[in-house]
Parts: structure tokens; sequence; C-alpha cells
């Protein structure tokens, strides 16, 4: 891949993904792939105006031998040097960048209930931290090729020509054009008159129809709306916190789902594949789960904590988006996600809240935005799906018909 593009792309990370401002400090969070693109990005985030950079790497055969030796005890603890660290994030409010490019299915074979046992006991140690930092720093999710990953995708190739055909892929679908930031300006500005027009409709309820045998009705939130592309923290900084992003999205009403929903893609969770799964709700809960692939980590992922078996995201994404037009199962969320409409079991988001900045994340939580230590995005968009809106006043309105947009 030409140096000169790649080069683009990590600015437009540093520069439209997190916005970083002069004399911030920024951490990257990436895997042991692409270390020159990553020592380009942190480049970058100089150039940008970073007063700090500090890279963490991880790396998931690690992570294995991490849970088969030590005990649950030694994995959740959280050591005094970590809960300073932590709470100097508090104070400093660093830039985030995630880059993603793990093996799907990495973490295979890895005892997944150990695992959650572990996460299950640290993280109220880790969450007024996490809580306390909530809406107020920039972050940005992005992805590079991992050998592993680019070899699921392309199997025939040799890893070479795969990795690089990935970075095609992730390129295109990131819009990293010859002007990448204009072409973001202009996409966000479509995103946002999208989520315009959604929020002057009042909704109440979307229901949603496939001939799959999806049937589900998901409540609203009065005080909230719909947003999508560009983001602004309560520090008054905009951000763009998915590269890429094709999705108008929203946090709906704690406890107000009814039905059954089917997904149309592989769901990435802990390093596993769960496949062909349908989730049922009542009264908002997943109160059952079928899967032909991982049933027992569909039911570990719902069960992690009171909030995980709650909707926290439904998010809007039309299945002739540029991801999906591209025709490629990428086997990651961030991708996938946005081929086609989703939903998200867990943790709701407070900036959804129309004037958040204004209330505090209790506040917004007492509203009906869901809480929980996970966030996991899985797929239901495809050709045989209809979301109809029913408003406040009582109509019903086409949002989309056959996957695609109905206005």
């Amino acid at each position: 891949m030409k140096q000169t593009i790649l080069r683009k792309y990590a600015r437009l990370i540093a520069r439209v993904g997190v916005n970083i401002q002069k004399g911030q400090e920024v951490i990257i969070r990436c895997d042991l792939d692409q270390p020159k693109f990553v020592e380009m990005l942190v480049d970058e985030c100089y150039k940008a105006g970073a007063k700090k950079v500090r890279v963490e790497f991880d790396y998931q055969p690690l992570e294995k031998l991490h849970v088969r030796h030590q005990t649950v005890t030694t994995l959740a603890r959280v050591e005094e040097w970590e809960k300073a660290r932590l709470q100097h994030y508090v104070d400093t409010l660093p830039c985030r960048i995630y880059l993603a490019s793990e093996d799907p299915d990495g973490l295979k074979g890895i005892n997944q209930k150990k695992m959650a046992k572990a996460e299950q006991k640290s993280y109220p140690i880790v969450k007024p931290y996490w809580d306390k930092m909530e809406s107020r720093y920039q972050w940005c999710i992005a992805a590079v090729p991992g050998a592993a990953w680019a070899k699921k995708l392309f199997p025939g190739l040799p890893r070479g020509k795969a990795i690089e055909k990935l970075w095609e892929a992730i390129l295109f679908t990131s819009r990293v054009t010859e002007d990448p930031v204009a072409a973001w300006e202009a996409h966000n500005r479509d995103l946002h008159d999208r989520c315009a027009y959604l929020n002057k409709l009042g909704i109440a309820e979307l229901r949603y129809r496939g001939d799959n045998g999806t049937d589900l009705t998901v409540g609203m939130i009065p005080e909230a709306e719909f947003k999508g592309g560009g983001d602004t923290s309560r520090q008054g900084i905009c951000f763009n916190p998915n590269i890429p992003t094709e999705e108008c999205f929203i946090s709906p009403m704690r406890g107000k789902a009814e039905g059954i929903v089917y997904a149309t893609k592989p769901l990435s969770y802990q390093g596993e594949l769960i496949e062909n799964f349908s989730i049922r709700f009542e009264n908002g809960k997943a109160v059952e789960v079928k899967a032909e692939k991982n049933q027992a980590l569909l039911e570990q992922m719902i069960a992690m904590d009171e909030g995980a078996a709650y909707l926290g995201e439904c998010a809007l994404v039309p299945i002739d988006s540029p991801i999906s037009e591209y025709g490629l199962l990428f086997y990651e969320t961030l991708f996938d996600e946005n081929a086609a409409c989703h939903l998200a079991l867990g943790a709701g988001f407070e900036d959804t809240i129309r004037g958040y900045e204004n209330k505090t994340l209790e506040e917004c939580r007492a509203l009906g935005i869901n809480d929980s230590m996970n966030h996991e995005d899985f797929m239901i968009g495809y050709e045989g799906l209809d979301i109809d809106a029913v408003t406040r006043d009582g109509r019903i309105i086409p949002i989309f018909r056959r996957g695609r947009w109905a206005f």
C-alpha cells in the first residue's frame, strides 16, 4: 500500500477521528500488527499538537496464556498503580485511539467462563473512573489489517496479498479519498440531516418486521435523539468516534422491548464467533437466546451483569451503504455494523439525551439509558427488513423498506 495513502489515513484518524487539541495526551491501543503504521500515526498525533503519545499493545496469544495460568482472583485484581493510572486519565482526559486488527477467532479455546468471572469482579472497581470520564474525552475506533484477520477474509490469497486486499477494503470504506477531510465533512452532513428528520418525528416506538421471523417493537426515551457521524464531547470538542460509520443511532428506553429478532451476520465476541442466533425480549429483557454456534457464549454475554440483557442502542444503516455494497463480510463489528441495521445489548449512550451537557450521568440513566459493563452490537439488517416509526401522536411512518431508507 502506498505510504502517501496510509499517511492520509493516519492524519484522518488524528485530526478528524479524535481531533487532537494542542497540549492533549493521546493513548493508542492496538495489536502487534502494522507497527510502521502505528509509528506513522504517532507522528501525525504529535504534528496535530499532542503533548505526549502512549502506545499500549495487545496480543491475543498472551491473553490466552494469562487466562490459562492466573487464578480468577489474580486476573481480577486492580493494582494500586492501575488505579493511579485511571485517576490520571480522569484528571487529564487523554484522547483514545483504538486500532482494530485482531483475529476474529483469536481467543478460540480460551476459558470464557474464567475470563468473564474476572471481568465481573474487576468491573465494579474500574467503573467509577470510567463514569467520571463518560462523554468528556475524544475517542476513535479505526482499523488496520492483521495477518490472521486478512487470511480469514481472503483464504485463497498469499499472506501479503491478503493483507493488501484488506488494506484496500479498510481505506475505501473509511473514505480515504484524495481529500478525506472533505469527504468526511460531506458524509457527516448527510448523516446529520437524516438524524434531524428522524428527531422531528417525535418517535415513541420503532417496529421491526422481517420475513426471516423478526418481529420486535422497541420503545424510545422521550428526551432521546438520533445521533450520527461526528460527535461533541462535554468539553465542546468535535470528533468522529468510528471510522468508518454509516449509522444513525439512538439509545432506547430500558425495559421497553417486546418480541423476537434474528441476527443476519455473525457476532465476534471475546475473540470467538457467535453465528445464526436469535434473541427474544420480554419487558425489555433478553429472556431467550438461540444460536447454532456458541450458544453458551451468547448466554454468558447477556448474563455479565443486570444491564447486559437490555438494549442500549438502536442503529439504522441501509443495505446499500458503501460497506454493504463492498460485498465483504469483515467479521469485525466496526465494519459489519455499518453494513446493516443493528441493535446493541448493554450500555446506552448518555449523549443521545437532548441537553445531556447540562445533566449528570445519573440523571441520563434515570431517564432510561441502560447501564452495563458490556456494549455488544449485533446485526439484524438485510433486504427483507422493514422498520416503522410510531410517533407520540399516533402516526405510523415508514423508516425502512426492504432494508433501505424509506425517505
